[in-house]
């Protein structure tokens, strides 16, 4: 295991950053900052009861497209937020080449030791949910409870689940924006850069991350708080077409059943992200774990059916 060097200063502040959900100039909470291999690492500490450790999506989103969404959850659990090395409120690399997949795992370990947590509950969403399932085997003593939502078992579900579902769309429903993205390629501007981003961001949430697009923040959806230096590395540099960097090769199809700890699987019904046809197939691989459909969610249970999200929440993480 990779050494960590680890001590926390504490300091209160309020960002002027915008949400990845840009949350129309909201104001950050208190928090501070613990230092894991010589980078500052945010955290906040909100709630009471267990502490449940929170890992955001993308790779490359940071804690606060969570807020106020899983907030109401602070009055069952602790909730603890964080912001990876490379996002959000937390250090930035020199060069790219020190942002992996294993280190984000790592420092999930680091974060729990400097915090003086025991086992502790994990809750993975997205990308963070493949962070989560490799803590879960790499650190299994760490885990009390494991919460996998709307998250990726493997790089082929990435693929023909995310990527080639999303761009099928993409052609199919919005053949004049697939023109404009197909006449960026023949340029060579390859998906991760930033005028592709943004075009593809004119998708229709309809077709993207809502069963109910009025369900969504306002303003809709936004990448400012997102780190496409850290996607790129991680996922490749063309990785809304074709996957690369480290996820080209993560599969945790065969390892799952190893898992002992209790866990909780929860899905979309109108996800296009992580779409129910690759979803329902972590009922196979790993049986042992509860999985729940919902049925009015896209992408964000949390956000289109908060009550009932945090309903499964705190009941599965009472249960014995």
């Amino acid at each position: 295991m990779k050494a960590y060097i680890i001590f926390i200063i504490v300091i209160s502040f309020f960002s002027i950053e915008n949400n990845v959900f840009a949350q129309s100039s909201a104001k950050e909470p208190e928090g501070q900052f613990v230092i894991i291999n010589g980078h500052r690492i945010w955290y906040n500490i909100t709630g009471k009861g267990e502490p449940l450790l929170v890992i955001p999506g993308g790779p490359g989103g940071s804690h606060n497209y969570f807020q106020p969404y899983m907030d109401r959850l602070a009055d069952f659990v602790q909730l603890i937020y964080f912001d990876a090395f490379g996002r959000g409120l937390s250090s930035k690399a020199q060069n790219p080449s020190e942002y992996s997949f294993q280190n984000d795992v790592d420092e999930i370990e680091a974060l729990r030791s400097a915090l003086n947590l025991g086992p502790v509950n994990i809750y993975g969403h997205s990308y963070g949910g493949m962070v989560a399932q490799s803590y879960a085997l790499k650190y299994p003593e760490s885990v009390k409870r494991l919460i996998l939502a709307n998250t990726i078992h493997s790089a082929e579900m990435w693929q023909k689940g995310n990527n080639d579902n999303w761009n099928y769309q993409l052609e199919n429903q919005l053949p004049e924006l697939w023109d404009r993205l197909d006449s960026l390629r023949q340029k060579g501007i390859l998906s991760t850069d930033s005028v592709y981003q943004k075009i593809q961001g004119e998708m229709p949430l309809s077709l993207s991350f809502y069963y109910d697009p009025s369900n969504a923040p306002d303003p809709a959806y936004s990448n400012k708080s997102f780190s496409l230096e850290v996607y790129k590395q991680l996922a490749g540099p063309d990785a809304d077409i074709v996957l690369g960097g480290d996820l080209s090769s993560v599969d945790f199809r065969g390892h799952l059943k190893k898992i002992k700890v209790p866990t909780l699987i929860i899905a979309g019904r109108f996800d296009r992200v992580a779409i129910p046809r690759y979803s329902v197939q972590f009922k196979s691989f790993m049986p042992q774990a509860e999985f729940i459909m919902f049925e009015k969610s896209g992408h964000y249970p949390f956000i289109e059916e908060p009550e009932l999200h945090a309903k499964i929440l705190v009941n599965f993480l009472n249960s014995k």
